[in-house]
């Protein structure tokens, strides 16, 4: 039960770390235009963003998949922009269907990106050979899980407060979270190793 609250918070902890802000950046992008009359749609993208991350997780972790850490670390920004540009687009559009084709994969591509982007310090952290990483790497996987429902809950709990409190409209609330995701994020863009390479 120990090495299970181990891993399980370090997967809360992984998501939920102030300083590692893309996972928490990514989930307010991915929410720009939800609310809580969704949380079917929403559960599914949580657990496609899961799948992916823990995916990668497994192909690195068994050898399958290496990647240069400095192109996932500039592709999790680029991920992180799109999905925002793309909510960006629909809502000043008034579209009222968003194609959930291209939300989906763009949620597992970042799950699969922010994974890579993991694996090297999971792979650090854990003793052994690979088959032993198994059982923690899920019990990570549904830490993330846990921590990304927080995550959502919060900022659609945020919402509420903004269309009740602040009278905004769900337009103007949607508009607003994604022009905040682009502001925050564009920087780390900038800011990228790649651009040394």
């Amino acid at each position: 039960m120990n090495e299970f609250l181990l891993y399980f918070n370090l997967g809360l902890n992984h998501v939920l770390d102030i300083n590692a802000y893309d996972h928490i950046l990514f989930f307010i992008a991915l929410m720009v235009p939800y609310t809580f009359r969704d949380i079917k749609n929403i559960l599914i993208l949580i657990t496609i963003f899961t799948i992916g991350h823990t995916s990668s997780l497994i192909l690195a972790v068994f050898g399958i998949v290496s990647v240069n850490s400095v192109i996932v670390e500039f592709l999790i920004p680029v991920t992180i922009l799109l999905t925002a540009i793309y909510y960006l687009y629909i809502v000043r559009h008034n579209i009222k269907h968003p194609n959930n084709t291209i939300i989906r994969s763009i949620t597992l591509g970042f799950g699969l990106v922010h994974g890579l982007g993991f694996s090297n310090y999971f792979k650090a952290i854990l003793p052994g050979n690979a088959s032993d990483k198994l059982i923690p790497l899920l019990e990570f996987a549904l830490g993330i899980e846990a921590a990304q429902i927080l995550v959502v809950i919060l900022v659609l709990i945020l919402g509420v407060f903004a269309y009740k409190v602040l009278k905004f409209t769900p337009r103007d609330w949607a508009l607003t979270l994604a022009v905040f995701v682009i502001g925050v994020v564009t920087p780390m863009l900038i800011n990228s190793e790649i651009w040394s390479i």
